[in-house]
């Protein structure tokens, strides 16, 4: 009896140069554009985008100086965990995102938001944005390095300090945001991982 061997499927061809750079402005643009929908309700997210807003209430300082500022240590912390090259696009995605956030409220101006909206397709553009960049191996910073080498270093699952960190983020902003707001926030912080959850497995996407 003969076995017939499956021939392995050929490897995806990398991204160029070129499809990099639009990745990186597309994820940005999406990610900042959610970020603007969540401002406009008042609204928190998970993740340093979501304490970048939550500090954003609090401190007489633009949105985009803090998502820069609350990214610093977790960019550090990715050029020791995942080597420069992945932080480098962080640190430019990073840089785009403060950038671009505010020129969303500039171009759209005092628009009156549903807040029901805004928080819901905010986050579903902000994980969308966020899923871009992880395939052109970029991120956001945050939260999600801190995770991945509290996992690798004490043996915590990445996906669980994850969740703690992002429940934190929010119920902290009790502090600041009315509790339906809250309530509704925490709504859309598990929209956007369900997004970057059913998206994002190993294997599933082959480009480089």
């Amino acid at each position: 009896m003969t076995t017939t061997t499956v021939p392995a499927p050929p490897a995806a061809p990398p991204h160029t140069r070129a499809e990099d750079v639009a990745g990186l402005l597309v994820g940005t643009l999406l990610a900042s554009f959610g970020l603007f929908l969540l401002h406009s309700a008042t609204a928190v997210t998970g993740g340093a985008p979501g304490l970048g807003l939550l500090l954003s209430y609090a401190l007489p300082v633009p949105l985009g100086v803090l998502l820069g500022l609350v990214n610093l240590p977790f960019l550090a912390l990715a050029v020791w965990a995942k080597g420069w090259t992945f932080a480098l696009r962080s640190a430019v995605a990073v840089l785009a995102l403060s950038l671009l956030t505010p020129v969303h409220a500039a171009a759209l101006g005092g628009v009156d938001v549903d807040p029901v909206y805004a928080v819901l397709f905010g986050n579903l553009a902000a994980g969308t944005g966020i899923l871009v960049l992880f395939r052109h191996r970029a991120s956001l910073g945050g939260f999600g390095v801190l995770a991945l080498v509290l996992q690798e270093r004490l043996g915590w699952r990445a996906g669980y300090v994850q969740m703690a960190l992002d429940v934190a983020v929010v119920l902290a902003s009790l502090a600041l945001v009315p509790a339906p707001v809250v309530a509704l926030s925490a709504a859309g912080a598990v929209v956007l991982n369900l997004v970057l959850a059913m998206n994002h497995r190993p294997g599933r996407y082959l480009g480089a």
